[in-house]
């Protein structure tokens, strides 16, 4: 019987709101399709979800391993200037930082 090996996931970041600072401080960001599609359909724009990337807190307990990626998805929380509670999902590649997806919570 021939059974595939199953890779070891990646360890998630220990310092991840330091890298996540780092990484804006830098512009090496990008959205995803997706996360551009949820943006406008949730109007969530570019300098609320940065605010929350700075700001907010890493919400550890929404972490999910994604093995089609064999990346960490990481969830940050927190309140925009105007207070609203969004969730921005994020992962990271070689090139930077990815934003998975961006959600209004409580809507």
């Amino acid at each position: 019987m021939n059974k595939r090996k199953r890779e070891k996931s990646p360890s998630k970041h220990t310092r991840l709101i330091e890298r996540l600072r780092q990484v804006l401080d830098s512009g090496k960001y990008r959205d995803v399709v997706h996360a551009q599609e949820r943006q406008t359909e949730r109007q969530i724009t570019r300098p609320e979800y940065t605010y929350v990337l700075r700001n907010g807190y890493h919400e550890a307990r929404k972490d999910e391993f994604k093995e089609e990626h064999n990346a960490w998805n990481y969830s940050i929380r927190g309140r925009t200037v105007d207070k609203r509670d969004l969730r921005v999902v994020v992962s990271f590649d070689e090139e930077g930082m990815l934003i998975i997806t961006t959600i209004e919570v409580g809507k």
